[in-house]
């Protein structure tokens, strides 16, 4: 590898270093220790410096120095890990540079002429290599070479970044380097003759945490199946751990989350994956999820800037961000300002005059004639001529509406049984998908004083519209810290639909997809399938108490809406709780601005919740948990195994609260989930927690725990609600005599904004990326039970030899997922298949673990054994295996009985296991008159026609007879001698 040329003094360096080659102008040199048979002393010295100053100079045990005539100073121009690679530099330099340097007169000529030609080769070799994308290409260049020479993984195993630290070994720290890859976490250390290292694939990191020891304040451990690594004296602890973070939870999800795998393209390419690309990932997730915005949503630019905030009458710090469809800012002190500006509503993007009171200012004009100054962009012009191209783009959609193939696939693979019903309607026919909200056809007041009510919310109402008259009343509006408490207030019942629209930003996929939804009822009602079976057996108890779901009016509806969103999405399709999340939907927005409004919870607020695992929502529930342990910590050292709650706090997010709070006070909770997101959803159950903290310590098991917060939760009233009141189950179920307290639904959401109303958006998303980790490995370690539970009782393996089987066979299915090309891991791994059907290995995978556990020496009869058995295996004949059978294969061997071997032994010399272009055995059944559809019979001259199936008969039953009589009695000789033939 060329270097920069970094001058050295050689005289300093020959302690170190011994001279192989040299001419009058280069010298090749070798660094003690390596190669000739050094002395163990002098190459463990030369190790241990190497360890500890990691010199530039020690990049490779060989390198080539330029050496001027008449000069003591020297310059490194080359390096090599090994001979051949230094010897292939020396060879260029004698046959394009010698004989060209003689013709210099002045040294410093020569100096320059090599040391330019040398830059030069560097651009050129960087020019190809992935070290450009680096912020420190050379430094980079080298850690690659250390890598690369240290572990000796395929070139497809893409470094990441590399960072100095040490390792613990009980309390004995290793100084080494770390090096972070697309697919593992490798140490390496030299110290004092003793060589260390480390390789731990990504996808079997269980856990990432940041913690201290008594020697150590800051240190990283890295916890894998029974095993812990402590790494410490990072210089940047931070970046360090949070690009492991990103790593780990990349690559476990590219390989035990095909959903997310599908979804995220980014996840396709690990070998195009960067240090840089991860951080902008991580950016991106941040940005998406503060914004609600899609996920298909491509961040662009992240700039400083202020904006004014008439409402302040004052330039508000802050960040701008820019991406497809989007312009957002958010204020850099958190809740002063937030605006959302889809670019459909903008009408143009202006330039103003630069002056010292407004630097670098621009105009974005809406179509709600409304107007946003920022000023102090840097680089106006980059981003204004990016937003004018996007802004084109989105016009020309605009006027031009993509034709969605929502049709094309339908129900996907949900196995439609039966279609009917599907001849076009006429006009007159069409299905009412516009029809208002159901609120406004059933809606009823409780009874008592209901002018009383009326008049507090024509107070909320009246506040909303001084509200709007200031900050807006579209998406574009400025989101602050006053909006948020008058959504705590609760909406207006007049305004709850137009609101939630506004706040998730449906109202822009509504604008943008006209008719969509209409087409979708069309093509998707009539048809049956598991889906729509369990829609129909769902519909019925959604929300039975209301009476818009008491007839076939809100019935209808319902149905519709959740047949057409299965529709357009058969990766989720239907799942349980979206019947009760869609019915509260359809009381406050019309059918088709409620379908919009499911498909931002689903596809945008509640990210992974609606799927096969419900992996978000299991998600969500782990960083619930250690919120808990965070913010009541009184509560988590009482209730010492919080997955116990999950029983019932899983509810809470799947369905928002709606199903164990009366209807009247969940709606307040939706509310805030449409302004807050899913922080809302946190800081309400935490809220929920503290208010019941004293009755849950003095709980004695979990049964009473649960019916704690049961109790309360359906005591959590709103006395304002125009809505009626919903009778009390639990205290029917129980006949409770004594009235329970009653909580204010509103001075409960009051308690959750001033109590726990301080987690980031960003705290939320690093703790689910750790969390992520967590949740993934426990449905592997489910899996792998699961697997175990069902070959165990068909093998004589122990447990723990079966465990060390599956990990060794799965590790082998991995290391193909890591080489082989990325479309291997669709073929060979999808959660959703059975248990031991999830995880296949194909036959050159199989051949290394049969060799690893096979009972006899490697020789050349091994890997033709290893064909024949792997072919015997494949039944279905898709080149590939599952666990079942390889374990069922190593438990003949190893704990078969002589006439299982014996039957194993003869179906591996006999189809399909032996094939006719099998080279390696002599039998007669390989020759010409051999068919793989032939009946394994043969007509030899002479002898008339074998059945080898009979004799493999009549051989079993000899020795079952010598067994019995416990004497050995010698096979008939015509048998022996026909099985050599065929052998």
């Amino acid at each position: 590898m060329w270097l920069k040329p970094e001058e050295v003094l050689l005289k300093n360096a020959l302690r170190l270093w011994v001279t192989h080659k040299s001419n009058q102008y280069f010298i090749l040199q070798r660094r003690r220790g390596h190669g000739d048979g050094a002395a163990k002393f002098t190459g463990r010295l030369v190790g241990a410096l190497d360890a500890v100053l990691d010199s530039n100079a020690r990049v490779a045990p060989f390198r080539i120095l330029l050496q001027v005539p008449g000069s003591q100073v020297y310059s490194s121009i080359a390096c090599g890990a090994t001979m051949e690679e230094i010897l292939q530099h020396w060879e260029w330099l004698e046959q394009n540079l010698l004989h060209t340097l003689s013709v210099f007169d002045n040294k410093d000529d020569i100096a320059n002429f090599v040391k330019g030609k040398v830059k030069g080769l560097i651009a050129e070799e960087t020019s190809s290599k992935l070290a450009e994308q680096e912020e420190d290409p050379e430094k980079f260049r080298e850690g690659l070479v250390k890598f690369e020479s240290r572990f000796n993984f395929p070139e497809t195993e893409k470094l990441i970044t590399f960072y100095s630290c040490c390792c613990w070994k009980g309390k004995v720290p290793r100084q080494g380097w770390l090096y972070l890859s697309v697919n593992h976490l490798c140490f390496y250390s030299f110290f004092l003759g003793k060589e260390l290292k480390l390789i731990i694939p990504w996808v079997e990191v269980q856990k990432l945490e940041r913690t201290s020891n008594v020697l150590m304040a800051d240190i990283i451990m890295v916890y894998t199946c029974g095993k812990e690594r402590e790494f410490s004296m990072f210089l940047d602890i931070n970046e360090v751990f949070r690009i492991m973070e990103q790593l780990a939870d990349v690559t476990i999800r590219r390989h035990l989350d095909n959903e997310a795998f599908e979804l995220d393209q980014n996840l396709k390419q690990p070998t195009q994956i960067t240090k840089r690309d991860l951080e902008a990932r991580a950016q991106k997730e941040f940005f998406r999820a503060m914004f609600k915005l899609p996920r298909t949503e491509r961040l662009y630019d992240v700039v400083d800037c202020s904006l004014w905030t008439p409402f302040s009458r004052c330039h508000t710090p802050g960040r701008i961000y820019t991406s497809d469809s989007y312009i957002c800012f958010a204020s850099k002190e958190d809740g002063i300002c937030t605006v959302i500006i889809p670019l459909k509503e903008v009408v143009s993007v202006e330039k103003m005059e630069d002056t010292s009171l407004l630097p670098n200012p621009i105009i974005i004009s809406i179509r709600q004639q409304m107007a946003f100054q920022f000023i102090e962009l840097k680089d106006r012009e980059s981003l204004v001529n990016g937003l004018l191209q996007r802004l084109q783009q989105v016009n020309m959609s605009t006027l031009c509406p993509r034709n969605l193939v929502f049709g094309k696939e339908g129900f996907g693979n949900m196995n439609i049984m039966v279609n009917e019903d599907t001849e076009s309607r006429s006009e007159k026919e069409k299905l009412p998908t516009n029809a208002e909200a159901l609120m406004s056809s059933f809606h009823q007041t409780s009874s008592g004083n209901p002018d009383s009510e009326l008049t507090r919310e024509q107070i909320k109402e009246r506040l909303w519209m001084d509200h709007f008259a200031e900050y807006g009343r579209t998406v574009c509006m400025f989101r602050t810290e006053k909006i948020r408490k008058l959504v705590a207030m609760g909406i207006p019942e007049s305004l709850r639909g137009e609101l939630w629209l506004i706040f998730s930003d449906a109202v822009t996929d509504l604008a943008t997809h006209p008719d969509y939804y209409s087409r979708l009822v069309d093509e998707s009602m009539g048809k049956s399938c598991m889906v729509t079976e369990e829609i129909e057996r769902d519909l019925h108890r959604s929300l039975p108490e209301h009476p818009a779901f008491q007839n076939e009016t809100g019935i209808a509806a319902l149905r519709r809406v959740l047949t057409a969103y299965a529709y357009r999405n058969p990766k989720i399709g239907y799942c349980q709780s979206m019947n009760i999340l869609t019915s509260v939907l359809l009381l406050y927005a019309k059918e088709e601005e409620a379908f919009w409004l499911l498909v931002a919870v689903c596809e945008r607020m509640l990210p992974d919740y609606f799927n096969h695992r419900v992996l978000g929502a299991q998600v969500d529930q782990s960083v619930f948990e250690e919120l808990v342990h965070e913010r009541l910590p009184e509560l988590a050292e009482h209730i010492t195994d919080l997955s116990t709650l999950a029983s019932i706090s899983l509810s809470w997010f799947l369905t928002l609260f709606i199903s164990i709070m009366p209807l009247q006070s969940a709606v307040n909770v939706v509310d805030c989930f449409f302004f807050d997101g899913i922080q809302a959803i946190f800081q309400i159950g935490l809220a929920v927690l503290d208010a019941t903290a004293v009755e849950l310590c003095s709980s004695k098991d979990d049964a009473q725990a649960l019916m704690i917060l049961s109790r309360f939760l359906e005591h959590v009233r709103n006395e304002e609600s125009p809505l009626p009141h919903t009778g009390n189950l639990h205290s029917l179920l129980n006949n409770e005599q004594e009235l329970y307290p009653v909580t204010d639904i509103a001075d409960l959401i009051r308690d959750s904004y001033e109590k726990f109303g301080n987690s980031s958006v960003e705290q939320i998303e690093h703790l689910r990326c750790k969390h992520r980790i967590r949740v993934l490995q426990s449905h592997e370690e489910t899996t792998k039970q699961n697997v175990l539970r069902v070959v165990a009782p068909d093998v004589s393996f122990l447990h723990e030899d079966l465990e060390d089987l599956f990990d060794m066979f799965k590790r082998e299915h991995f290391i193909s997922c890591y080489w082989e090309g990325i479309s291997s891991l669709i073929d060979r791994h999808d959660p959703r298949r059975a248990y031991a059907e999830q995880y296949k290995i194909d036959s050159g995978q199989f051949t290394s673990l049969f060799k690893l556990c096979s009972p006899w020496p490697w020789g050349s009869h091994t890997e033709a054994l290893a064909e024949r058995m792997f072919r015997l295996m494949d039944e279905n004949q898709d080149s590939l295996i599952e666990f079942k059978s390889f374990a069922w294969c190593l438990d003949i061997i190893y704990h078969g009985e002589m006439n299982e071997k014996i039957k194993l032994l003869y179906r591996l010399h006999i189809p399909p296991a032996l094939t006719e272009s099998d080279h390696d055995c002599q039998s007669p059944l390989k020759g010409p008159l051999l068919s793989t559809t032939r009946p394994l019979k043969l007509s030899k001259p002479n002898s008339g026609e074998k059945d080898y199936q009979k004799q493999l008969k009549q051989m079993l039953k000899d020795l079952a007879k010598d067994k019995d009589k416990s004497t050995d009695k010698e096979l008939p000789k015509m048998t022996q001698v026909n099985l050599a033939s065929h052998g």
